[in-house]
């Protein structure tokens, strides 16, 4: 069953030597991150998955490595603690869950990860989640994902103009641990506001249906014209 969760948004620039001189302008939502991944910790769980985009899905095991050279910083990370295992690189989203949970030290139960492709709908998403939460033991889950990128004009995405209510809609489902809402995100509108976190979310809210928990939104901002959420639910 699932006993706690938490939703992070997954820029490499939330990576200081990423970020570099621009690494202050993040450090608020650095630090909700880092605190909802403790609540994960608290809730001390038999097993963390973490979701996250994927440009080719599938499932990462515990020691699976990621890295961030490909933006000129000589940073590399590996999911959970143990021995180097899996033959692909962590994709992008989850190599930022692997920084996260090192920089907490994470100890508490194995780790795995498993990658979502953007386009995947929602029935498949809800079905993924429930899977997940039906396996065995204390399930935590760490759903990473961005909301949309087309906030301001010097968005990545340009301005749309639909691109605020469906952040603000998913910021309400996000911290109040809404999974009906969740599940009713339309993806469609998610592609075309370019809101990377879409699948993951409706994998959490598959992995979420009847756990009777708790949301608390900690973080909702658009820096850089792109909307981040922290949440955590216990």
């Amino acid at each position: 069953m699932l006993v706690a969760a938490a939703v992070c948004p997954c820029p490499p620039l939330l990576v200081p030597e990423v970020a570099a001189g621009a690494a202050p302008e993040l450090d608020a939502l650095r630090a909700a991150c880092l605190d909802a991944v403790a609540v994960l910790a608290a809730a001390r769980p038999d097993r963390l998955v973490v979701v996250g985009p994927a440009a080719a899905p599938g499932p990462h095991p515990q020691g699976a490595a990621g890295s961030f050279r490909g933006f000129g910083v000589d940073v590399d990370v590996r999911l959970g603690r143990g021995e180097p295992a899996g033959e692909r690189a962590l994709p992008q989203s989850l190599a930022v869950a692997a920084w996260l949970l090192g920089r907490t030290s994470w100890s508490t139960a194995p780790v795995e990860g498993l990658g979502v492709d953007e386009p995947l709908d929602t029935a498949r998403c809800l079905e993924t989640g429930r899977e997940l939460a039906a396996g065995a033991g204390r399930v935590a889950v760490l759903a990473m994902g961005d909301g949309s990128a087309c906030r301001t004009l010097k968005a990545p995405g340009y301005l749309d103009d639909r691109a605020a209510a469906f952040d603000a809609g998913a910021a309400r489902a996000l911290g109040s641990a809404d999974t009906t809402a969740l599940a009713a995100l339309d993806p469609e509108l998610a592609r075309e506001v370019k809101a990377a976190g879409r699948a993951s979310w409706q994998v959490l809210a598959g992995a979420a249906e009847g756990a009777g928990l708790a949301g608390e939104l900690l973080y909702d901002d658009a820096p850089y014209g792109v909307g981040y959420f922290v949440t955590s639910w216990s």
